[in-house]
């Protein structure tokens, strides 16, 4: 089935666009109490100008935190996002470079960023702006790389820091920094944060947030009792939700059902779900 297709099909459904896309999409952003916690403790991260660490399971939603923290940046700061950090310090600090100025550095040397970035955190500093580098799947940063921007937070000035770092990634991000190469790391982390899943009432809000956001008429809808059962299947785990309620929407449309049921949902776990 192509793209048109299933466009068609969620139009017949009662729907502007797909509900439950696995895409971290900040218009469907659901401000559930994990969620806004975490979003309170990066902020408060930013604020206090020292390391945060944010970390959670696969599939809790840590990047769209992180792409609706820059959608709605606090007052002053200027980010510079990190989506793969899976390369060498070099690079990163072009990307880092890339992200503040909007261009690429003339000399894109170790040795040149080493010297220019500095320079330019002094400069937005003195303007009045504040630096955050985010990095998104932290976990994945490299013992070298994650000692280079240690030092490169050391940066500052009389009274504040020049850079502030989010560490946002999976669980296995806290492992990597228990180790006692990382002790003076590990030292600077200020605010520490372990996203969680929902509960069975957020299951069921966020179900009903995401169909709100998008639904046109109510020609579906879920039998009752439909989300305790996605709220077990799923473990509560959004991303989970999303698959188990999209694959149960196309099934009632092939079936011409306009109520999805309990073996609808179940049918639709057999197919991803372990």
């Amino acid at each position: 089935m192509t793209t048109l297709d299933l466009s068609l099909c969620y139009e017949e459904l009662g729907f502007t666009e797909p509900p439950f896309r696995l895409t971290p999409d900040t218009d469907f952003f659901f401000p559930g109490s994990h969620h806004m916690e975490a979003l309170n403790h990066l902020r408060f991260g930013i604020a206090s100008g020292g390391f945060t660490m944010l970390t959670g399971e696969v599939g809790l939603g840590k990047t769209l935190l992180c792409r609706h923290l820059l959608r709605h940046p606090p007052e002053g700061v200027r980010f510079a996002y990190l989506i793969n950090p899976d390369q060498s310090y070099g690079d990163l600090l072009t990307s880092i470079y890339e992200d503040l100025t909007g261009t690429t550095p003339e000399d894109s040397s170790l040795g040149s960023l080493q010297r220019e970035l500095p320079k330019l955190l002094l400069r937005l500093a003195e303007g009045g702006e504040r630096v955050v580098v985010l990095v998104d799947e932290a976990h994945r940063l490299s013992g070298k790389v994650l000692e280079g921007l240690r030092l490169l937070s050391n940066l500052d000035t009389e009274k504040d820091k020049l850079m502030c770092l989010l560490l946002v990634g999976q669980p296995e991000l806290e492992q990597k920094l228990s180790g006692r190469a990382f002790r003076p790391l590990r030292q600077r982390i200020s605010v520490r944060y372990r996203l969680q899943p929902f509960g069975y009432r957020e299951t069921r809000d966020y179900i009903c947030h995401r169909i709100k956001k998008v639904q046109k008429t109510d020609e579906l809808r879920f039998r009752t009792g439909v989300p305790w059962l996605i709220y077990m299947l799923s473990g509560g785990v959004p991303r989970r939700i999303n698959q188990l309620c999209d694959r149960a929407m196309l099934g009632a449309f092939a079936n011409n059902h306009s109520v999805i049921g309990h073996f609808l949902v179940w049918k639709a776990s057999q197919e991803f779900l372990t």
